[in-house]
């Protein structure tokens, strides 16, 4: 991407175009914490929705669209897109049309194709594309980065990530609505996080075999398993799903010298959706959840993995950085379009039932 010029050291304008769960619990708070960021103003077209912004961020201006964002507060640098999947490609391509730095959240876009259009808009326009993949910054995926960079493990040849959950019915009547082509799916929801954190670790790989099921009525799969062969040798099986009574271990790594396993779940989204803010996150974690929640070694010879608390606001001081020319930005959109390939590839080949 072309590097983009370094900018005054104040903060940048920053529009944040929706107010769900992503937006709501992510984004506002994350955006509002860093000083190199100013939450200027809030699309919603909901009312209540709208109240809720008013009440949590006082200063920030409520508007209808991007159009009356960009009137209401001329100098926006940043747009922050937190909307259903299926609008990220348009939304994100408005943006950039407007001159605004974007971050998009995942899953990135829905088809690679849009996504090649964006990164390539963006180069043109000198603007910065990154996509928000937050839970590179969860704690129990840094202890395993670091146990994984460091060879405690010897050579890696499994690695085994799960995200389930338990909801019985569909909530959201977009999402019940939604298939693949329109984002839809756990794939494209918590696969999306899975997958990235895969690449991250081991680099590229190929979808080897994959297993979709349609559970509660929904357009799109309900649960998935993933199977991933990566260039360097390493297998990633990858667990989705929303219909879980037991979950199983977030994470479990095998080596030629040891394997890890880390259960439960990073708090952060808990701890943000409570009302916690993003200086507070890693005390509360640190109180909330038992801290050795890993362990590491081989079977008779075990050791406690302590897990530290995640890093969610990393990103945004990254993305800070990359705007002031002080670094690169902390997701590159390429990785973020290698996740919707692969997405894009297990759907065509794998259906589901």
């Amino acid at each position: 991407m072309t590097p983009v010029a370094p900018r005054p050291r104040r903060p940048v304008r920053t529009v944040l175009v929706g107010f769900g769960h992503g937006g709501s619990v992510f984004h506002a708070p994350l955006v509002q914490h860093d000083p190199g960021l100013d939450l200027a103003v809030v699309v919603t077209r909901s009312p209540e929705r709208g109240e809720a912004v008013r009440a949590a961020y006082p200063s920030a201006v409520v508007a209808a669209t991007l159009d009356d964002a960009l009137r209401a507060v001329p100098d926006l640098g940043l747009a922050v897109i937190a909307t259903p999947h299926a609008t990220h490609a348009p939304l994100t391509a408005e943006a950039l049309g407007r001159g605004l730095h974007v971050v998009v959240d995942k899953p990135f876009v829905v088809h690679a194709e849009d996504g090649v259009r964006l990164v390539d808009a963006a180069r043109a326009a000198g603007r910065l594309l990154v996509p928000f993949h937050n839970r590179r910054w969860d704690g129990d995926f840094l202890a395993v980065r670091e146990a994984v960079l460091a060879g405690a493990l010897g050579e890696v040849r499994l690695f085994e990530s799960a995200m389930e959950s338990w909801k019985p019915s569909i909530r959201k009547p977009w999402k019940r609505a939604a298939g693949p082509a329109d984002g839809g799916g756990v794939l494209y929801d918590l696969g999306s996080h899975l997958i990235d954190q895969a690449l991250t670790l081991f680099g590229p790989a190929v979808p080897e075999y994959a297993e979709l099921r349609h559970d509660r009525g929904g357009a799109a799969e309900d649960s998935a398993f993933v199977v991933l062969r990566h260039d360097g040798g390493v297998t990633s099986h990858l667990h989705a799903g929303s219909l879980a009574p037991l979950t199983r271990p977030r994470f479990r790594v095998t080596g030629t010298q040891g394997g890890l396993e880390i259960t439960g779940v990073d708090p952060q989204e808990a701890l943000l959706a409570a009302g916690v803010p993003p200086e507070g996150i890693a005390n509360a974690a640190r109180a909330l959840t038992e801290p050795a929640r890993g362990v590491m070694g081989r079977d008779g010879d075990t050791r406690a993995l302590v897990v530290g608390p995640g890093r969610y606001p990393a990103f945004y001081a990254g993305l800070v950085a990359a705007l002031e020319g002080d670094g690169p930005p902390p997701v590159p959109a390429d990785q973020a379009l290698d996740v919707v390939r692969l997405i894009e590839r297990i759907h065509a080949a794998y259906p589901g039932r």
